[in-house]
């Protein structure tokens, strides 16, 4: 199964450089890869991982195609990047991981969604949801039985796990910390998600190779591919950051479109705590007037979403115009029913969210659901690692965003 793009879409991409293999840092000819590349799609992330392995397998012929003289590293072409294992459970529900194939002296990349609850195991003879807890483990197992053999190991966790547990406020766990500790520690090289929560958290590990990636290009090009008219006029559209934790994220939306940016905030009940937080009272918004506007609710992820909707409310009887919102991660833990109503009751237009995460059937099926494909930029970004080149350009989408303005 090739990936979804046509090649008018191939030669009109923005991230397709012709010239990528053929010249390194110095200006020599041909950049050659660091190893033999090994994807490994953890049952987590399989259907992604298919997406991710099906471009890069067309992108490296289609080099080797367009410079027949160039030469390759052994490995570099392969009709299949996939390296097979397998990870079980006993009936006790103790765990057990085994690579298939040899991965000795490879580039191995392990993908992981932390997020996926439909994998399933038994464990005396009842079923059992996968928790992220016991994608980790399984990650790790994976870790340790390549470890030492395979040249260098890269993890790519878009949905950073205990991503929400970052800081402490007071007697709790620094989750999040701790597991890029153990990662580096497990001599993982280099550590890629999308959206962290806060980036911050890699100040835990200083020297651990952490990647933050954001998704803003894919999404404003999603979005331009629906409503083409709202990119090319900016005018009318106004970015809004649900609360002060997404206001860094929001005003970079808001700078590279040059719109104006509001923001809501929390007022919390600081003298009870419901589910280990302090309940939301009301949010209050900061801003110019909405009226008449487009708006585009960012935020990195949709949990439940009521949060999400109580703000599209509140716009809505600001008497704003259309309002959009746009997360790297669809969660939707309650389901979609409350979705279901808002988008009925006129509240929502579209939701964008990627696929770097498990999304259920029913989602996928929902009139006001967009899914933006991130497969392909994950392919680029494994290609330029195994290459040790840079990831400026892939990480910073300014120039793209730009030159995705200036085309429509």
């Amino acid at each position: 199964m090739s990936p979804d793009i046509s090649q008018k879409e191939r030669q009109n991409d923005l991230t397709y450089d012709p010239n990528y293999y053929k010249y390194d840092q110095y200006g020599n000819n041909h950049m050659p890869s660091y190893a033999p590349v090994g994807l490994i799609a953890m049952k987590s992330a399989v259907e992604f991982s298919n997406i991710v392995n099906n471009f890069l397998v067309e992108r490296r012929q289609e080099y080797v195609e367009s410079e027949p003289d160039m030469v390759t590293s052994p490995g570099f072409l392969r009709d299949d990047y996939f390296v097979p294992v397998n990870t079980f459970r006993f009936s006790s529900g103790e765990g057990k991981a085994v690579v298939e194939r040899t991965v000795r002296g490879h580039d191995l990349f392990i993908i992981c969604d932390p997020t996926n609850y439909s994998v399933t195991y038994n464990i005396r003879g009842r079923v059992n949801h996968m928790s992220p807890d016991d994608h980790y483990q399984d990650l790790k197992r994976i870790i340790l039985a390549s470890s030492g053999k395979a040249r260098r190991i890269n993890v790519f966790m878009p949905y950073l796990y205990e991503g929400r547990q970052h800081r402490r406020n007071a007697r709790e766990s620094l989750d999040c910390a701790y597991m890029l500790e153990e990662l580096d520690h497990l001599g993982v090289a280099n550590f890629v998600t999308f959206d962290a929560h806060d980036d911050r958290v890699a100040n835990a590990v200083p020297t651990f190779g952490f990647e933050s990636v954001p998704s803003v290009y894919q999404v404003l090009k999603a979005l331009n591919a629906l409503y083409p008219e709202i990119i090319k006029d900016r005018s009318n559209l106004m970015i809004i950051s649900p609360d002060e934790g997404a206001i860094a994220r929001s005003m970079y939306y808001a700078s590279v479109l040059g719109v104006p940016l509001g923001t809501f905030y929390k007022r919390r009940d600081y003298t009870t705590i419901k589910n280990g937080r302090n309940p939301i009272i009301a949010h209050e918004f900061l801003g110019e007037s909405v009226k008449g506007k487009d708006v585009l609710i960012v935020d990195d992820m949709i949990s439940s979403g009521e949060s999400m909707l109580d703000l599209a409310r509140q716009l809505k009887d600001r008497k704003a115009n259309r309002i959009f919102c746009a997360a790297t991660f669809g969660l939707f833990t309650d389901g979609t029913a409350l979705f279901d109503k808002a988008f009925d009751e006129g509240y929502i237009d579209r939701v964008f969210c990627t696929n770097l995460i498990y999304r259920e059937p029913q989602l996928l099926a929902a009139p006001w659901y967009v899914d933006v494909n991130m497969g392909k930029f994950v392919a680029l970004l494994i290609d330029a690692i195994n290459h040790n080149a840079s990831l400026n350009s892939l990480t910073d989408p300014a120039n793209k965003i730009r030159k995705l303005l200036s085309s429509t």
